[in-house]
């Protein structure tokens, strides 16, 4: 059957339409965007791709430089500071650290320095008391009122003089040693407290352990030679004593020299007590400052 012209209802032809069965001029188009994303594709992270991604592991530090003979160690040093009593108070054990260090052993000149960290110092801890050989304990709130004091201006005054010094002139074995007694060596400088500089000789005791040496020597001091004024209230009831002993248990890494090894042997555990007998005692001299 025929279908009138007018009923023709056939779809117009599209040269741009596959359905119209014309050629497909928009070809290489498509191929471009279809080549575009398979490459796209396999790139693209799924939303929580960013958590899947492990975190970078940190670079390990770099190792500290190895000690150079002479170089104190900071962490295994110590300083302990006797401090006697007045009227009805009690003998004081204190304790610090130093901020820096070097002792030469055997040097007749420039033999070191040692760099006191004023503000490191504790009062009556049990670590001082003992080294000190003091009996009893503190209590924490004392310790703390007692470091106050001590720490502030009326006395050492850190936040103006934060360290002190001990500059080493020389480090010399004695020229004619007791015989029996452990191996010693002088240390002659001069100490710097409280902004006053002042001449001191500490004998010291050495020992070896492998390439650690050990120095413990004691000196005294008086506070007015530096210009500090002892600590008192209530009139003097309670107060500390003028005069001073300060002791050093100090640790440098040094290979000792050839053929004296055998010399050095372990000091003391423990620096002496805070009375020293009279034949240990080092009085300060007077000198420049």
């Amino acid at each position: 059957m025929t279908m009138p012209p007018g009923n023709d209802r056939r779809l117009p032809r599209s040269e741009g339409s596959s359905l119209a069965g014309g050629p497909l001029r928009s070809a290489p188009s498509v191929l471009v965007f279809l080549t575009l994303l398979s490459i796209a594709l396999p790139t693209a992270l799924p939303p929580d791709a960013a958590a899947q991604v492990p975190p970078a592991v940190p670079a390990a530090p770099a190792p500290s430089p190895a000690p150079t003979p002479g170089d104190v160690d900071i962490d295994g040093s110590r300083i302990y500071v006797f401090v006697g009593k007045t009227g009805l108070g009690h003998d004081h054990g204190i304790v610090g650290r130093l901020a820096s260090g070097r002792v030469i052993l055997d040097a007749p000149q420039n033999a070191g320095q040692l760099v006191f960290d004023m503000q490191s110092l504790l009062a009556d801890t049990p670590e001082a008391r003992k080294a000190l050989g003091l009996a009893g304990e503190t209590d924490a709130s004392t310790r703390k009122q007692t470091t106050a004091n001590m720490l502030g201006p009326d006395v050492l005054d850190v936040a103006r003089h934060p360290t002190a010094t001990f500059d080493i002139e020389s480090a010399l074995r004695p020229q004619r040693p007791v015989k029996g007694a452990k191996p010693t060596v002088d240390l002659v400088g001069t100490f710097t407290l409280h902004g006053v500089a002042r001449k001191v000789v500490i004998p010291a005791e050495v020992g070896a352990a492998g390439r650690v040496l050990r120095l413990i020597g004691s000196f005294r001091i008086k506070q007015t030679d530096f210009g500090i004024k002892p600590y008192k209230k209530l009139g003097g009831v309670v107060g500390v004593t003028d005069e001073l002993v300060i002791h050093g248990d100090i640790r440098i890494a040094a290979t000792p020299v050839a053929g004296r090894a055998a010399d050095l042997t372990a000091p003391t555990a423990q620096p002496p007590a805070g009375r020293l007998p009279a034949e240990q005692a080092v009085p300060a001299t007077s000198g420049g400052g």
